[in-house]
This record gives C-alpha cells, structure tokens and sequence, in this order.
C-alpha cells in the first residue's frame, strides 16, 4: 500500500536529511552552537529558533539591551536578523540532502510598521514556496531567484498579535 503525500502531516514529507536537519536544529544546545561558530552577532543578539516544519519557521529576538537601540525600542538591524533567519532556515533545510547549492540574499525589502518594545516574532510561511525554487535550480542548472515574505509580531496589552515589521528577502540557488 503507497502512501499519498495529501493524507500525510507535514513532517512526514520531510526528506530523512531534512528531518535530521530540523532534529539538530531545534536543539537548543546544537541550535546555540551553531549560532555562536556560524552566526555570532545572531547568538550576540539572542535570536533563536522557535519552530521550522516543511512550510513555516519561526525566530524570536528578544526585547534585551542587547538587541535595543537608544530609543527603547528593538533596533531594526536586530529585527532584520530575526526576519532573515526565519526565511534563512526554510533555504537550508529545502537544501539538505541536495548536493552543493550556494545560497544568496540578492535583495531586501523592509516596513517597520509599530514600535517593538517587547520580544518580537518572526514567521514565514513559505517554505514549499522555497522548496520549489531549490528544485528548480537543480533541474536546470541556472540560477534561481525566490522571494520570501516575512512578518515580525509582539503581543499588546490584550495579549493580541501585532504586526510590528515585515520583509521580503530575494534568495539567489546556483548549483555549484
């Protein structure tokens, strides 16, 4: 009996090397290595990776002096960081088990749209999206741009999501 990839959960259409990427990744202790040998002004800031699953990752960066400019508020470098890194994670699991793809932010767009003055959460819902793109590249050998969207979110005083900021990362895949 053939399984249909429709009556599957998400996780389940995970190659094995995806499945182990997300495994490592969501290890806190793996997770902050990786940060501090790969992307030290990221563990710097303490941004971390709260969630990734075949369509959607989610990073956090901490309302902390360490992500905070001097108008108390989250600094918007920091909150590109968080963002880059929710559209980031989805790029290099959609590469694991690929072979050799270089990967390359070609473009940015950013709107900051409220104060973030509290922990900040960022999700990009677009990883088949990615994924596509990735097997694109490698079908045809040349270069495959993808632009992902990305929102960052802070909870109010109701305990409601508000949007703080959104963004849109332009990936670049080549095989190598």
């Amino acid at each position: 009996m053939t399984k249909t990839t429709q009556n599957l959960p998400l996780t389940d259409q995970l190659s094995p090397e995806e499945t182990a990427f997300t495994k490592k990744i969501k290890n806190p202790l793996l997770q902050r290595l990786f940060m501090l040998i790969k992307l030290p002004s990221a563990f710097f800031m303490g941004i971390k990776i709260v969630a990734v699953d075949l369509e959607r990752a989610s990073v956090t960066v901490p309302y902390a002096w360490r992500s905070q400019n001097p108008f108390r508020s989250t600094y918007f470098a920091a909150q590109a960081a968080a963002a880059e890194m929710s559209t980031g994670v989805l790029a290099m699991m959609a590469l694991q088990g690929k072979g050799k793809i270089s990967m390359l932010i070609t473009h940015m767009d950013a709107n900051y749209l409220k104060k973030a003055n509290k922990r900040a959460i960022f999700v990009c819902e677009e990883g088949l999206k990615v994924r596509k793109a990735v097997q694109q590249a490698i079908q045809t050998g040349n270069a495959v741009e993808v632009a992902l969207h990305t929102k960052g979110f802070i909870k109010d005083a109701e305990g409601q999501s508000v949007e703080i900021s959104n963004f849109t990362f332009t990936w670049s895949f080549k095989t190598k």
